[in-house]
């Protein structure tokens, strides 16, 4: 029983509510007789509010259905009915006292005219269109963004990689994606989804890294209503049951927590899972795709991940391969992230010097770290070719710039001038961009200094 005391609503408040102009309505006992009617009906059935109040509902309105509800029970919304010379939308809802029985019902008035609900109708159309036009676009921004085509490389590791994503997509196996931090273990799990024959529904990644223990299962298996404290009174899906004919992407799957790795082991297993405090089983159709930097048979051996969750994900083993071992790729890497910044900073082309450098560095940050430095070093370089002095410090101070790549070392001409360019840097740095000073650094004219400036495009402005 409502312990809510409705004689604390000001009666103002309650008349204004049910004598507002936009929402009629006719209050009826259980026994059929008209207790309260809106002052709007009266354009409708010439009647006043105190001639109505007090007469059965049939004697004013002959054809009248909220005797129905009365018998039923059952709410009628959204029903065609006649008002005078038109027809209207209306809901009759049975009302209920505390222990369920019918005391009486409600006849609302919910559109004036059809065409209201002919124009909603209309509007809800439009967005469905717009929604489905937006989902095709999206599919197809994922499909050029994240397919096999967009992988770029040529090297035998990343032609052997492209080759087993290939292989895995036709069939709905698990697969299992390792390599380091930045080699593109997400590109090839969406790439595999695109190519399979759930590329229809979106894949649905889950970053096991950025969620708490605490929260693991419930964020992947889903919960029942009040299943813990702080929990929705309604439940809450899981990612399995969002990826149902679709694919699940467990990224940094290494990341689990042995608990929850028993429950996975089992889902992936049968098919079918139960959410937190729940007793239903629910049958799922799935398809997991799990990738990790971890050394995962280490870990097996430390005893930090399951060995047949191991086995039952390492189907198809796709290893995305580290940029130091794929050195002749770097080239084509670095124009085609060069083709994303164009637009901004119209970078025309690399220095063969700059290039040296970028095929010197180990990447520890691989594919990631190579974007990551050409953004910078475009932004440095602004209309002119991207130098050496663009590029990160932690690149040009690497051991590795020594060493000599495909038996083509930098000219003598190329080491003077890249010499000479350092030189004028340093000069300009030092000497606050004043050019007269920082000719007398260099011991050369200051007209010549103007020159070798434009020589290697470097800003000639007035002198500060």
């Amino acid at each position: 029983m409502s312990t809510f005391d409705y004689r604390n609503i000001p009666p103002e408040l309650l008349e204004a509510l049910l004598e507002n102009p936009y929402e009629s309505q006719i209050l009826v006992d259980a026994q059929g007789i008209v207790r309260y009617m809106s002052p709007a009906y009266k354009a409708f059935y010439r009647l006043s509010q105190v001639d109505a109040i007090g007469r059965p509902l049939l004697e004013l309105i002959p054809h009248s259905k909220v005797p129905r509800v009365l018998e039923t029970g059952n709410a009628e919304i959204g029903r065609l009915f006649r008002m005078g010379d038109k027809e209207r939308i209306i809901a009759r809802i049975p009302l209920r006292d505390g222990n369920g029985n019918i005391v009486g019902a409600v006849g609302k008035l919910m559109f004036w005219d059809p065409e209201k609900v002919k124009e909603l109708v209309r509007q809800v159309e439009v967005l469905q269109s717009r929604l489905n036009y937006y989902e095709k676009e999206l599919k197809e921004v994922y499909r050029r963004r994240y397919s096999l085509e967009g992988v770029v490389g040529e090297s035998a590791l990343i032609q052997e990689a492209k080759q087993v994503a290939i292989q895995a997509a036709a069939s709905d196996l698990p697969v299992l994606i390792i390599g380091e931090t930045g080699t593109g273990k997400e590109v090839f799990a969406h790439a595999v989804h695109q190519l399979s024959s759930r590329r229809e529904r979106p894949l649905v990644h889950v970053n096991c890294a950025a969620i708490p223990n605490e929260l693991f299962e419930s964020e992947l298996f889903g919960y029942e209503a009040g299943a813990f404290t702080g929990a929705s009174p309604k439940g809450k899906p899981g990612k399995f049951e969002l990826a149902v004919k679709s694919t699940i992407f467990l990224d940094e799957v290494g990341e689990l927590p042995l608990s929850v790795q028993a429950k996975l082991l089992r889902v992936i297993q049968d098919r079918e899972l139960e959410r937190v405090g729940g007793t239903r089983t629910l049958n799922l159709d799935f398809r997991v795709i799990a990738a990790t930097n971890r050394d995962l048979k280490a870990m097996l051996s430390w005893g930090k991940f399951r060995q047949d969750l191991y086995y039952r994900l390492n189907i198809f083993l796709l290893k995305t391969p580290p940029l130091r071992q794929m050195r002749s790729d770097i080239p084509r890497l670095a124009f085609h992230f060069l083709s994303f910044t164009r637009d901004r900073f119209r970078p025309h082309s690399i220095d063969p010097r700059a290039m040296q450098w970028l095929m010197a560095y180990d990447w520890p940050g691989n594919v990631r770290e190579l974007r990551n430095a050409l953004e910078l070093a475009s932004s440095l370089a602004g209309d002119g070719p991207i130098l050496e002095e663009h590029l990160p410090m932690e690149i040009r101070n690497s051991e590795g710039m020594t060493a000599v790549f495909d038996g083509v070392p930098c000219s003598l001409k190329e080491e003077i001038a890249s010499a000479e360019r350092r030189a004028l840097r340093r000069a300009l740095s030092l000497s606050g961009g004043n050019r007269t000073e920082a000719a007398r650094l260099l011991g050369i004219h200051r007209t010549g200094l103007y020159q070798k400036m434009k020589r290697h495009g470097l800003d000639a402005g007035a002198e500060i």
